[in-house]
């Protein structure tokens, strides 16, 4: 699935707040109730909505409502396209690590030539 910069943005933004990344952490073990996933967190339950409602948002999770308890469960492909584009981004940043040392260890062979 290919995302866009502005999808990859909100994802992002996503990851940057600390009780969305504490629930996606507990989305990681499997699906689980707004009641469970709101419990170890000390705010009003409007509050944790926004949470829940911005990771929706930007695709990280999804929810379903049976009866009268809403269940959610994080989306593979969101979180696969973040992986992507890490995966990415270290390659780029490797190879210029390596270029760095090639160029450094020719530099001292050519000091010590001298």
């Amino acid at each position: 699935m290919e995302q866009t910069k502005a999808d990859l943005d909100g994802i992002f933004q996503a990851l940057a707040d600390p009780t969305r990344r504490a629930v996606l952490a507990q989305l990681g073990n499997g699906p689980a109730s707004i009641s469970d996933l709101a419990k170890p967190f000390d705010m009003a339950l409007p509050s944790f909505m926004r949470h829940i409602h911005f990771l929706e948002e930007q695709g990280l999770i999804s929810s379903r409502k049976e009866g009268r308890v809403r269940t959610c469960a994080i989306e593979k492909s969101a979180v696969e396209a973040v992986e992507s584009w890490l995966t990415t981004q270290r390659a780029i940043w490797e190879a210029r690590a390596d270029r760095l040392e090639a160029l450094v260890t020719s530099m001292q062979a050519e000091g010590k030539s001298r």
